[in-house]
């Protein structure tokens, strides 16, 4: 009888399915984006803030900034899993990239609120 010994914390197919779903979230903003833009072009920075005064596009906005914000963790933690050995540098740069996805997460709300 094989015996197999179970590492890591079986990503695969959940972290796959999550970056499909976040690109697909991340493609039918951008179309929606792009609609609304050729429909009504802002050409000041006025027409910009009045755009996003619609709580709507801020609301799908930030959909659209956290869908990047999983997407980009799943992509650089499996990098990191892959090609960075040395445990204690993982985990660094594990804390340094999620607090960086947090940073900026806060950011888009701050922009799109203030």
């Amino acid at each position: 009888m094989v015996k197999h010994i179970v590492t890591g914390a079986h990503y695969g197919l959940r972290d796959w399915l999550a970056q499909r779903v976040t690109a697909v979230v991340m493609a039918i903003y951008l179309l929606l984006l792009a609609a609304v833009l050729l429909v009504s072009p802002p050409h000041d920075h006025a027409a910009w803030k009045a755009l996003f005064s619609e709580q709507w596009l801020r609301i799908v906005s930030f959909l659209f900034f956290v869908s990047l914000c999983w997407h980009a963790w799943i992509g650089m933690r499996n990098i990191l899993m892959d090609y960075v050995h040395a445990t204690g540098t993982r985990l660094t740069l594990h804390v340094l990239v999620i607090l960086s996805l947090l940073f900026y997460a806060v950011w888009s709300v701050d922009i799109l609120w203030s």
